[in-house]
């Protein structure tokens, strides 16, 4: 390189200049960094993009799909509100109504004296018109004969 350099410039150049056609170590070496870092704050976004769901995961599979969609919508639409809905939705624990209603289904069923799990068929039979089997009345006790008072 101290064959080609110009008079005017100064007699020690510092390490990173290269010759001309040479390959230039430091940007290639920058270049490296920067895919790196491009790459390491994405896939560092998309984690904490994905945290909601993350969290969710552990819960109902209604509270999961809604979070999910809620991490969907603020992923395309920029919207961070729904990504924050998404979180505290994640982090409360919502109740199973649907055991809970399941259980007082049965219950119901076995009081009315139809099959588990037939509730619904019997309904929609009734009001179809289809009469359900006939069932033997239970004999009530016979009632007291209550004396008439005197006034």
């Amino acid at each position: 390189m101290a064959e080609q350099l110009h008079p005017a410039a100064p007699h020690h150049l510092p390490p990173f200049i290269t010759d001309p056609g040479g390959t230039d170590y430091l940007m290639v070496a920058t270049a490296i960094i920067l895919l790196g870092a491009v790459l390491g704050v994405g896939l560092l976004f998309l984690r904490l993009h994905t945290l909601p769901e993350r969290i969710a995961h552990k819960s109902h599979k209604l509270q999961f799909e809604i979070v999910a969609v809620l991490g969907l919508l603020a992923l395309f639409t920029h919207v961070h509100l729904f990504w924050v809905i998404g979180l505290f939705l994640a982090l409360i624990d919502v109740p199973d109504f649907s055991g809970m209603f399941s259980r007082m289904a049965g219950s119901l069923e076995k009081i009315a004296g139809i099959a588990p799990g037939r509730g619904g068929d019997a309904a929609s039979d009734v009001e179809h018109g289809i009469a359900p089997p006939a069932e033997e009345p239970a004999p009530r006790p016979a009632a007291a004969a209550v004396p008439t008072g005197q006034h």
